[in-house]
């Protein structure tokens, strides 16, 4: 059996991990914040992967990165996921064929296919179109 790994909690370090577990944002970074503060009860990582599922590199993996960058360390970085299908350069031309036919969200999709060589959904389209107007109405203030 190998050396359980022991890492050492200070009050207020404790208390931030228990926040992040109760509070934090998303699944993957609550579940982050549970498996370091078990780690911290002595237990081994195969305990650990018991009760959260996953494996046992995962969670040493998770510990490392804890020990070397804090609790920022356990959020996802930035440029994880996929890629969107359409981009702020694509939203003038979106929105030409959008005004051009208001009624059928289809209509502009099939005219911004062919624009642009992209291929996408309705429901991409939509999600593109919210996103950039909340985005736009932030910056305007309202």
């Amino acid at each position: 059996m190998g050396k359980i790994k022991v890492i050492e909690l200070t009050k207020l370090k404790r208390e931030e991990l228990e926040n992040g577990y109760r509070n934090g944002k998303t699944h993957s970074f609550r579940q982050r914040c549970q498996m370091i503060l078990l780690k911290s009860e002595n237990r081994t990582s195969l305990e650990v992967v018991v009760i959260l599922g996953g494996c046992e590199m995962t969670v040493n993996n998770w510990v490392n990165r804890y020990l070397a960058e804090g609790i920022e360390g356990l959020r996802t970085r930035a440029g994880r996921g996929r890629k969107a299908i359409l981009q702020a350069v694509d939203l003038e031309q979106v929105k030409r064929a959008v005004k051009g036919s208001r009624q059928k969200i289809s209509v502009a999709r099939a005219e911004l296919k062919e624009s642009l060589g992209k291929e996408f959904s309705n429901s991409s389209l939509k999600r593109f179109l919210k996103k950039t107007l909340a985005a736009t109405n932030e910056l305007d203030g309202g």
